[in-house]
């Protein structure tokens, strides 16, 4: 139930609309004016880990390129502020997307029936105003990148579109997640070298398999729900064996990342390539620690664990960043 304009909520309760695991406190709920609220619930502009969760990979793949060719450029900063300006705008298509293919499912799910479009906030037909408003604005950032980018980035549309319907055919809809996530690795580095290279190709296969680790967590706060409307998942797959898929889906993602960081090493310089290849090394420590810390019948520490994705992503970053610097 909303309030009407000058209204002041109760005291002691969550904002009018608020989503049910946004971050308590965000700046859409406490901030943004009140019309611009369900729409930028509706983006997960209140839950900020996505947006990372898609940056990370684009970071990687700029930060690799610029350790293989040992030339950084002014443009590398543009691409490295495009690329977050479009995770924003894309992820929040994205999500819009999801949320009208999605929103029989949402009102029937504890967690996700308070989103915007199964709560009455906003009407499918606005949502898909607001995907294309998004989708568009994220289309002139891409513009301004090389033609081999332009090319990658459209083509990522592709996975995008049918992530939403992957839970309804296959145990494996995280890996569909992942094609469409890691997009960004294989775009920033053809943004800044010109062409598309098997460094990236590994950096974008390590991403999946990160992926099916963070989001098999994250699936395991709706194995209840998901099990009874029939919605499939790697969490309801795995079931009580998850710990050893997610140890599995570390040493692929560790192995992978490391691959790309061999694979793009200039010859003979031994010093950069330590650097570098201690990012997906600290990664892994991190997935180990999230591991250590699971407990699957536990949504909260299962989302506490999912949002964690962030800091692991950006240890590779920061190794990555200081190995192209050096």
């Amino acid at each position: 139930m909303t309030h009407g304009p000058g209204i002041p909520e109760p005291k002691g309760t969550a904002p009018a609309g608020q989503v049910a695991d946004a971050v308590r406190g965000n700046w859409v709920d406490r901030l943004a004016p009140a019309a611009t609220r369900p729409y930028l619930r509706l983006s997960r502009a209140d839950r900020p880990i996505g947006t990372w969760l898609l940056l990370l990979p684009c970071w990687w793949g700029l930060a690799l390129a610029i350790f293989q060719t040992g030339t950084p450029h002014l443009s590398d900063l543009w691409i490295a502020l495009g690329c977050a300006a479009g995770a924003f705008l894309m992820r929040g298509a994205g999500c819009t997307w999801n949320d009208i293919t999605d929103r029989d499912f949402d009102a029937q799910v504890a967690r996700t029936r308070s989103r915007p479009i199964p709560s009455g906030q906003v009407s499918p037909r606005a949502a898909f105003v607001w995907l294309c408003v998004q989708a568009l604005i994220a289309l002139g950032i891409l513009l301004t990148f090389n033609m081999a980018a332009i090319v990658l980035g459209i083509a990522a549309l592709v996975p995008v579109a049918i992530y939403p319907f992957a839970k309804r055919f296959t145990w494996w809809p995280q890996v569909f997640l992942g094609l469409a996530f890691n997009w960004g690795a294989l775009l920033a580095w053809t943004a800044h070298t010109g062409s598309l290279g098997w460094p990236a190709v590994a950096l974008y296969v390590g991403g999946i398999a990160w992926t099916l680790f963070y989001d098999t967590i994250y699936a395991h706060q709706d194995t209840e729900d998901d099990a009874l409307i029939g919605i499939k998942s790697t969490a309801l797959l795995f079931g009580d064996r998850t710990p050893v898929w997610l140890a599995r889906f570390m040493v692929a993602t560790v192995a992978l990342l490391g691959l790309g960081v061999v694979l793009a090493a200039p010859s003979g310089e031994i010093l950069r390539l330590v650097i570098a290849i201690g990012g997906p090394w600290a990664m892994g420590w991190h997935m180990v620690w999230q591991m250590r810390q699971l407990d699957t019948s536990d949504p909260q520490v299962c989302m506490r664990l999912f949002r964690s994705n962030r800091d692991a992503g950006l240890l590779t970053v920061l190794f990555f960043a200081a190995a192209a610097l050096v």
